[in-house]
């Protein structure tokens, strides 16, 4: 069994901006101050910002390290997550949030930007959750948060890729909580609708108003909504919640 008076340790990937910097810094937050209070890996492939994430965290009192990596690559992200492991003697949280898009319609999508997108937003959940998962059930405790989106559960036009790899991320998460959850491991979806983030704020004023009209709350949600999903999904509380979807999205598909 772990050693419970140290911190739990997290893994975040995609942390250097917007929902993953988001959900670095809420749980990297001490317990104190209403935060994770967890020791937080940022992983990425830009070590620059991560940097600065970290002396961030580290002055607000809470506590990170840097791993750059690209989660495209399946040997450098699973080694990543091996290494971090061993060097902490537990991984206890893995937020999969890392993705691209690589928007077409499905006449004009090209098979490398299908492939592109599936082997970036999927198959990098995949083999990081696979390398942690030793290390997770050793200890007979883990969480697995999968980073998700509203186009994976109702599909969105000129995102065939990305809505199937998030689409896909959902019966990935099941399944994993189905063949962990007697180990203490619990593996949960996280699906944000309209959020303000890079992706979103270069779209046309008219798109931005008609998708907030179709959210019961008539806003855009926040990096930090999503941050808050996540910080009860991964406590330790939220032992009896797995294999669910999680919308955080406004109301606007009230799965």
């Amino acid at each position: 069994m772990t050693d419970t008076s140290t911190p739990r340790v997290a893994l975040v990937t995609g942390a250097s901006r917007g929902i993953g910097r988001a959900i670095a810094i809420a749980l990297a937050t001490p317990a104190a101050q209403g935060g994770g209070g967890r020791h937080v890996v940022l992983a990425s492939r830009s070590e620059g910002p991560l940097s600065e994430l970290k002396a961030e965290i580290e002055a607000a009192g809470g506590a990170a390290s840097v791993c750059a990596v690209d989660v495209g690559d399946a040997a450098a992200l699973a080694g990543a997550v091996e290494s971090t492991a061993a060097e902490h003697g537990r991984l206890d949280i893995l937020v999969n949030n890392a993705g691209i898009t690589r928007d077409n319609l499905v006449l004009r999508m090209t098979d490398e930007e299908f492939d592109e997108v599936i082997r970036v937003n999927l198959k990098s959940a995949f083999v990081a959750i696979r390398a942690a998962a030793r290390p997770m059930m050793k200890n007979k405790f883990g969480r697995v948060v999968n980073i998700a989106s509203t186009s994976g559960v109702v599909g969105n036009a000129g995102q065939a890729n990305y809505a199937a790899a998030k689409a896909g991320l959902i019966g990935l998460t099941k399944t994993i909580a189905r063949e962990l959850g007697g180990k203490g491991v619990t593996a949960n979806v996280i699906a944000p609708g309209f959020i303000a983030t890079d992706m979103t704020t270069n779209l046309p004023q008219t798109v931005a108003e008609s998708v907030k009209a179709m959210q019961a709350v008539r806003k855009t949600g926040q990096p930090e909504d999503i941050a808050a999903a996540v910080r009860y999904v991964q406590s330790d509380e939220a032992g009896f919640l797995t294999g669910q979807t999680i919308c955080v999205d406004g109301g606007m598909t009230m799965c």
